[in-house]
């Protein structure tokens, strides 16, 4: 059995090209990064905890838990969650490079074998103005996304430039990076 320790349609969306059967569980897990912790140690830590949060309930399966933390000049930039916030945020993000942590977690709960890797993408946003900032969060409200920009969205107009190791990654789930995992789980992609 495969589960998705996350709650997130666009999670759900990316597993779903994979096209094996999965369930998804919620991890109520607190995702508040720890004093003087790093943006990817806070993805690594959460990615975790989010796979083990659900592991009791599932003892016989293949748990995967991803977390993503984006970082622009030192500062941990979370979900904005409302639209003043998402405001500050491109604001503040606007003609500059943030690079986004997503890390990945596969925990198989029958073994305990946990893997855990991040993949790591940076994308520079164009020089938006205020005007173009208002309309974007009013047509997107991308409010559950860190960095408030959906780059599967309408939010890669806002984008001058994206790189990084995989861009599914970018969306929340490093298809690449589990596909990986899931080999060596000996799980058949084909």
């Amino acid at each position: 059995m495969l589960v998705l320790a996350s709650t997130s349609p666009y999670r759900s969306e990316l597993l779903a090209r994979l096209q094996i059967p999965f369930i998804t569980a919620s991890p109520n897990v607190d995702e508040t990064p720890l004093p003087d912790e790093t943006a990817r140690a806070t993805s690594l830590r959460l990615s975790q905890e989010k796979a083990r949060a659900v592991a009791a309930d599932y003892p016989d399966a293949l748990i995967i838990g991803s977390d993503q933390v984006a970082l622009l000049e030192g500062q941990q930039l979370g979900k904005p969650l409302t639209h003043d916030n998402a405001v500050r945020q491109l604001r503040t993000m606007r003609g500059k490079t943030t690079c986004f942590y997503t890390a990945l977690t596969l925990l198989n709960s029958r073994s305990g074998h946990l893997q855990t890797e991040v993949a790591v993408n940076h994308v520079t946003l164009r020089e938006l103005d205020d005007a173009e900032i208002e309309a974007y969060l009013l047509k997107e409200q991308p409010y559950q996304c860190a960095g408030s920009a959906k780059s599967e969205g309408l939010g890669i107009a806002l984008m001058s430039k994206m790189s990084g190791d995989d861009p599914n990654a970018l969306i929340g789930l490093p298809l690449i990076l589990l596909a990986e995992m899931l080999r060596r789980e000996n799980v058949q992609l084909f």
